[in-house]
């Protein structure tokens, strides 16, 4: 009995001296090994302004969502448009590692890459719905990463805002002839093609449309769709609402995540960061579905917009033109050929769905 004791005695002690203090010993006696997680902070950059309705409002969802996902070990902060970085320059900020995340959408990097406009919409293209089996399931995010990984980044489809509006117009479009010499504020593969038809495209930041079009600078904008333009005030700038959005028929927005920062995180919380994008992503799709139509209600009988179609004769040209300049950018280089076929190809399979689907 005494040699048991002694020995009982013995372990405990040696225990206790293996533990460094009675606290850590009780935790590890009654099986408790947890430690105290590190809390991780990054910073996230956006091109919208700063609590933005739908985009703005969905980064910061997002944010939100890793934060809760992860229940607290990573927590992210959101600054808008110019609280940090300019808008136009999240790509070169995550890039660089100055921040760990952007969002944003991806035509506006087309003067770096120009295929990144296959991403977030292509005049004529895919609509919301298919842009997520393309990329969700078609190829297209594999591309796409693909595409932004020499630039040290990982993108990931975080959000969509479905069908735009063709624009703002300060005249009424009857004809090709009426988009000659307009000054209009469009970005991406759509400024482009306004560029051919005889238009003078500008790049602007959300922020600055309004000022823009009211003082003159331009003569016409696209933004979003009703639920932010609404939000802007367009109305009191411009008086003639044209749809259809041939230029953005289902624009994907990105999340831009720094390759160095993620490969850092453990892997639960690198799947966390990719399945908060990718909730986001129908999030906001259904926010922009359920507040467009309220929006655009409020703008004919309240503000007395006149919301016009373009001529189907317009739209056949810009079609034309469109077809040709997406073509001619998968020229660029093997990768932009392997893009563009890889989308082609997606529309093509999906167009006999579709006019099925929207057959009555």
């Amino acid at each position: 009995m005494k040699r048991r004791q002694f020995v009982a005695v013995a372990g405990s002690a040696g225990l206790l001296a293996a533990c460094g203090q009675k606290q850590d010993c009780d935790n590890r006696i009654e099986g408790n090994t947890s430690q105290p997680e590190k809390v991780i902070e990054w910073n996230m950059v956006t091109t919208w302004p700063p609590g933005f309705q739908g985009l703005g409002t969905g980064a910061e969802h997002l944010a939100e969502l890793i934060g809760k996902l992860s229940n607290g070990r990573l927590k992210v902060k959101v600054y808008g448009a110019g609280e940090l970085v300019p808008p136009l320059q999240v790509f070169d900020a995550v890039s660089s590692g100055s921040v760990e995340m952007g969002h944003g959408a991806s035509y506006y990097w087309k003067g770096k890459l120009p295929a990144a406009s296959f991403f977030s919409s292509v005049p004529f293209g895919l609509n919301s719905q298919e842009m997520n089996g393309w990329l969700l399931k078609g190829g297209g995010l594999q591309l796409w990463q693909e595409l932004y990984a020499p630039f040290n980044l990982i993108p990931m489809p975080a959000g969509n805002s479905d069908m735009q509006m063709a624009g703002w117009f300060n005249k009424e479009i009857n004809s090709i002839e009426d988009l000659k010499g307009l000054k209009m504020r469009i970005p991406g593969l759509g400024g482009e093609v306004l560029k051919r038809a005889g238009g003078n495209p500008e790049l602007i930041a959300g922020g600055e449309i309004f000022s823009a079009l009211e003082m003159g600078r331009i003569d016409a904008a696209e933004f979003v769709g009703p639920y932010n333009d609404l939000a802007f005030g367009f109305y009191k700038a411009a008086k003639y609402y044209y749809y259809p959005g041939w230029q953005e028929p289902g624009t994907t927005l990105e999340a831009l995540i720094n390759q160095q920062a993620y490969a850092a995180l453990p892997e639960d919380l690198q799947q966390i960061v990719k399945s908060a994008c990718l909730i986001a992503n129908e999030d906001i799709l259904a926010e922009f579905t359920e507040k467009n139509s309220d929006a655009l209600k409020t703008l004919v009988e309240k503000h007395g917009v006149q919301v016009k179609r373009l001529p189907q004769a317009v739209l056949d040209h810009l079609e034309q033109i469109s077809e040709k300049l997406v073509e001619e950018q998968a020229q660029a280089n093997e990768l932009s050929r392997r893009i563009y076929d890889s989308y082609l190809n997606f529309k093509n399979k999906s167009k006999v769905w579709k006019t099925m689907k929207q057959g009555f």
